[in-house]
This record gives structure tokens, C-alpha cells and sequence, in this order.
């Protein structure tokens, strides 16, 4: 006989529909999965045998046939030992009919525990989109999967659950949204009012979330590089229900969503070691996964000790950072992730730290720190909006008893900007000024002839390329959004130029 049992799949963060087919017949015993299946379902097998007799059933001593279908898409995963194990239950009439409306997924144990799985959120999505009426997941995985309406969900621990559930003994409840907390609660941000001194600093970052745009710190060793970086997310915009609903499935793609956690509503921040490799920061693998920049999306990419990167791993930055997607191609498939997010590098001007130090001699070798700033490419320099120096912070900043001002009021303006922002783009596709596109640059970036005039001065002298004047005229935009201007004066180009030039006065005096 054979037996049709629902289940689903996923191609990056996308999830298509899969018919997981069982055939049972009198020939020599065997068990053979067909239909592109990758290792860990192939041993599917072995689980499924294990759980059936555990859970007193009797596991057919007879030509085991299962596909899954469609055959054309490499199945990965253990998310198919449960429809599984159901097909081969009700192809060896061990079970009644199962509902064609029902859908299935879950690893199961020897014991027949069903087991947390990837993907659930974007298969439950799919599930629903397909016209499913019910879905049967892993108790592990309810949270993220309580926000999708329009289909009941149930959330098993056990294989028993969901065959007395079928049965009508005994009946499960779908699982609702508000039987799980909020990760409000979980944890806060650190705060821009413990940050002393470095008011330029916090000025530049108050900019780049305003606008969207990446930033560049320069500075040397214990001068709150470091710190900066990590209380930006404080300030940005809150997230929409839209990119809670990506960054959640790119979390539950990779298997990193914390538990019983239904959205990430809290910007994400990636800080990737410096030995990550290029796989690691932009995506890979046999099946290729997500990346560092596909984790930070809608959120904050950090790279402290930028030079230190491989320099093949950050050109790799260059095509995300322009095109906010990177698709990568395996002979296993192709498969595109978003990575929109905010880049914020840190660095030293040199390997001992101390090059240009007003106070401490630099003890780098002749050549040293040209080296050392060369391993960070014109390209890609082009491509980070703000470059800022961050000073050492002198005695009486750190022995100040009064706080700096709190995240809570620079983020106040950088909503204020970014409302600006929605109305101008509305209807245009575009989110927020590091987002403008060429074909609407010039409408939404006007200029007083003053900002004009100063522009030409500082492209000629500094020598800028294409990318660097448009990197300008947006960061403008953005201290014009903040000041309440609708056209960008010749003040907001003077500070946006200085938040540029710094990369040149340091390669240019190495």
C-alpha cells in the first residue's frame, strides 16, 4: 500500500511544500529513502526504526520505499523522521486515515520524543500559504511558530500525542501567540549615558542611525571604540513587524533562535571574530547557510579589528554591502539571503596602536603602518559612509560625575529623521537615506548653491570618487533630516565632509 503524508522543506529562508510518499511491499526486507535526500535523512531510517518499536508498534519486515517529493530539490535535515514514520504507519495500516489537511515535521528520538528542528517559522508561513489546516511541530519550536494565523498549530512532545490527537481520544489545543513572553523583557541595550567624553563620536553614530549609513572608527587602543559600537543599536529605529518576521527566519534557518522566543523585535548585533572565514561572515557550505551579514540583518554588523580580517573575506563585504542580498551558488543549489544591515568596522591606525598618538610614540617599523592600513581596500572604504576618529578620552571626561546624555534621547531625533525619511520615500521602495537610489538622488538631495560650491571645493581637493560624493550628499541629507531642513545647506555638507575626510588624512600621512 501506499500512504501520502504532508510535510514541508526549506531553500534558504524560503519554504516549499513536500510530499513525503511510503510504499510497502512483499519483496526482501530493505529501507531505502529517495528524492535528493541529504545524509541526516538518510539516517532517518535508523531513528524511525527505533521509534516505532519503542512506542509498541510493529516496524514492517518488508521493501520500505519512501520518496519525497519534489525529487528535483536536495531535502535536508532531520525535520522528516516524523511524516516519516506517519507515512509508514499508515501505509502499514498501524493507523486510521490522516487528515490530507495535516502537515508534519519533527526529528524524533529512539524513543519517540519528537526533537526542535530549523525553519519552522518559514514553513509554518508556507504551510498556512498552502491551504494547510493543520501543522504538527516539535514542542521546541511553538514559540516562533504561535504568530502565523490562519492555520492550528500543534506543538508534541511526544509521537503518542499527535496519534491520540488523530484518533479523538485525546484532543491537543493549537498553540496560541500569548501563551509566550515577549523578548522585550529579556535584555537591554547598553546605554550612549555611560559613554564619557568622545562627543564627536556619539554625534557620527547619532548620524548613521538617523540615516542608515556605516561607520568607520579610528582610533587608538582603550578609546571606546569598542564601547560606541555596541550601544548604536540603542538608538536605532524600533523594528517592524516585517523585519522581525525576516530576521526571525534567517535566526531559525541557522538554528540560533533562542528558546521559546516568538520574534526578534530587538535589532540584532553581530560581532564576528577576525579568523571568521568567508563562509562564516557572508554565507556557505555544502548547503549553503546564512552568514554573519545575513544574521545581521535589519540590524548592526560589527567588525572591531578590521585590519586583522582576511583580506579576501572583507572584499567579499563589497557585493553585500552594495546589492543588501548575497546569493550563493553550490552544486547542491542556489539559494539568495537578505543582508541589510549597518556596518560598523573599528581599528587601530597602526599594529602597536599609537600612530598619530598625541601623547604616546608609535614603535611600528618603517613601513609598518602602511601596511597595516593597507590591508583595507579604496573599495571598500568607498562603500562605509562615515569615518570618524575616536581621540583617547583624557582624566576629567572619565572622572565626570554627570552622565552623558541617555540613549533614550538621541533616539527620540533619530526617530524624528527617520519619520521624515518614511514620508519622503513613501511609495518609493526606499527605507532611509543610505538606501537613495540614483534615479531619485538628485529630487530628494537638493542643495543651496553655498552646499554646492563647498561640495565642489572638498570633491577636488580630496580627491573623491564617485561613491565617496554620493556618500557625502546622503550623510547631508540625513544632518539635514536631523536639523528639520528640507534642503541640505552648506553647514550640513561642512560636517558631513569632515565625517569623511578622515580615512585620506590617514592613508595619505602613513
Amino acid at each position: 500500500m501506499i500512504a501520502v503524508v504532508n510535510s514541508l522543506g526549506c531553500l534558504g529562508i524560503d519554504a516549499y511544500g513536500v510530499k513525503v510518499e511510503a510504499d510497502i511491499d512483499q519483496n526482501l526486507p530493505g529501507f531505502d529513502i529517495v528524492g535528493l535526500p541529504d545524509a541526516s535523512v538518510k539516517e532517518s531510517r535508523d531513528r524511525v526504526r527505533s521509534s516505532l518499536k519503542n512506542c509498541g508498534f510493529e516496524y514492517p519486515y518488508s521493501k520500505i520505499t519512501i520518496n519525497l517529493a519534489p525529487a528535483n530539490i536536495r531535502k535536508e535535515g532531520s525535520l522528516y523522521d516524523l511524516p516519516i514514520l506517519m507515512a509508514i504507519l499508515r501505509a502499514s495500516l498501524q493507523i486510521d486515515e490522516i487528515p490530507e489537511g495535516s502537515a508534519f515535521l519533527g526529528e524524533l528520538s529512539l524513543t519517540g520524543e519528537v526533537r526542535s528542528v530549523r525553519g519552522v517559522l518559514a514553513m509554518a508561513i508556507q504551510a498556512r500559504d498552502l491551504g494547510f489546516q493543520s501543522l504538527f511541530i516539535p514542542k521546541a519550536n511553538a514559540a516562533e511558530a504561535s504568530i502565523v494565523d490562519g492555520i492550528e498549530i500543534y506543538a508534541v512532545e511526544k509521537l503518542d500525542e499527535i496519534l491520540e490527537h488523530l484518533s479523538g481520544r485525546t484532543m491537543l489545543h493549537p498553540i496560541r501567540a500569548e501563551d509566550f513572553p515577549s523578548e522585550e523583557s529579556r535584555e537591554t541595550y547598553p546605554d550612549f549615558a555611560d559613554v564619557r567624553g568622545q562627543s564627536v563620536s556619539v554625534r557620527a553614530l547619532e548620524v548613521a542611525a538617523a540615516g542608515g549609513h556605516n561607520v568607520l572608527l579610528i582610533g587608538p587602543p582603550g578609546s571606546g571604540k569598542s564601547m560606541l559600537a555596541k550601544r548604536l543599536p540603542s538608538i536605532l529605529p524600533d523594528m517592524t513587524f516585517e523585519e522581525s518576521i525576516q530576521s526571525t527566519k534567517i535566526h531559525s534557518v541557522a538554528g540560533i533562535l533562542p528558546p521559546n522566543v516568538q520574534l526578534i523585535s530587538r535589532r540584532p548585533f553581530r560581532s564576528p571574530h577576525h579568523n571568521a572565514s568567508s563562509a562564516a561572515l557572508v554565507g556557505g557550505g555544502h548547503i549553503p547557510g546564512p552568514g554573519e551579514v545575513s544574521l545581521a540583518h535589519n540590524g548592526v554588523l560589527f567588525l572591531d579589528e578590521l585590519p586583522e580580517f582576511n583580506n579576501m573575506t572583507l572584499e567579499m563585504l563589497r557585493q553585500p554591502l552594495e546589492d543588501h542580498e548575497v546569493t550563493i551558488s553550490r552544486s547542491t543549489g542556489r539559494v539568495t539571503y537578505p543582508c541589510d544591515f549597518q556596518l560598523i568596522a573599528a581599528m587601530n591606525p597602526c599594529r602597536c596602536g599609537y600612530f598619530g598618538h598625541p601623547t604616546r610614540q608609535c614603535t611600528c617599523r618603517k613601513g609598518a603602518v602602511e601596511r597595516y592600513l593597507g590591508k583595507i581596500s579604496g573599495p571598500l572604504l568607498d562603500r562605509i559612509d562615515i569615518h570618524v576618529e575616536v581621540p583617547p578620552v583624557n582624566y576629567s571626561d572619565l572622572s565626570r560625575a554627570t552622565p552623558s546624555e541617555c540613549s533614550a534621547d538621541i533616539k527620540k531625533r533619530v526617530d524624528a529623521a527617520r519619520r521624515i525619511q518614511q514620508e519622503r520615500f513613501a511609495g518609493m521602495g526606499v527605507s532611509c537615506n543610505a538606501r537613495i537610489t540614483p534615479q531619485i538622488f538628485h529630487e530628494v538631495c537638493a542643495m543651496t548653491d553655498s552646499a554646492s560650491h563647498l561640495l565642489k571645493l572638498a570633491f577636488d581637493r580630496l580627491n573623491m570618487s564617485g561613491r565617496a560624493y554620493d556618500r557625502i550628499v546622503k550623510v547631508a541629507r540625513t544632518i539635514a533630516d536631523l536639523d528639520g531642513s528640507d534642503v541640505i545647506d552648506s553647514a550640513h555638507i561642512s560636517e558631513a565632509v569632515q565625517f569623511r575626510s578622515l580615512d585620506r588624512d590617514y592613508w595619505r600621512n602613513s
